[in-house]
């Protein structure tokens, strides 16, 4: 019966040697952003592609005009719609006013002068919530610039 027997040899402590560089890398990155590649790549589509940049810029300058008529719907849209909103507001307003009228001709005080204020009240409340909102707004921008002119 053979059996391995291991010598036990005492460890001896080797002084530390760092690693010697064996070769020299040089890592080079850079970014760039925008809608459009870097003017390299631009370059490289050209040798492969022909007119290959001139179809990407083609194609963001679409892009671009699309994008604008788009918001310009999305604003126009928008403004038509308060601009209803305001209408359909002043008409109904007028209508609860005319029917207070109404009925304080009808001899209906209370519920005639209660359709009239509750009309009114509204309309007045959302002019001084807005008008605060602006004042609110224009003290914000006037601190904002001034502390960009302190700067």
């Amino acid at each position: 019966m053979g059996g391995r027997r291991w010598k036990k040899t005492p460890l001896i402590p080797q002084p530390y040697m760092p690693p010697q560089p064996t070769e020299l890398v040089k890592l080079e990155a850079s970014a760039f952003s925008g809608p459009l590649p870097h003017p390299d790549l631009l370059a490289k589509f050209n040798e492969i592609i022909p007119d290959g940049a001139e179809r990407i810029m083609a194609m963001a300058e679409r892009q671009s005009a699309h994008r604008e008529k788009q918001e310009n719907r999305v604003i126009d849209g928008n403004v038509r719609s308060q601009t209803r909103g305001s209408y359909f507001g002043f008409i109904l307003s007028l209508v609860a006013i005319l029917g207070g009228l109404f009925l304080l001709y009808q001899g209906k005080n209370i519920a005639g002068l209660g359709a009239i204020i509750s009309s009114i009240a509204p309309l007045a409340a959302v002019f001084f919530v807005a008008r605060r909102a602006q004042e609110n707004e224009r003290a914000d921008k006037a601190a904002a610039l001034q502390a960009r002119r302190s700067r």
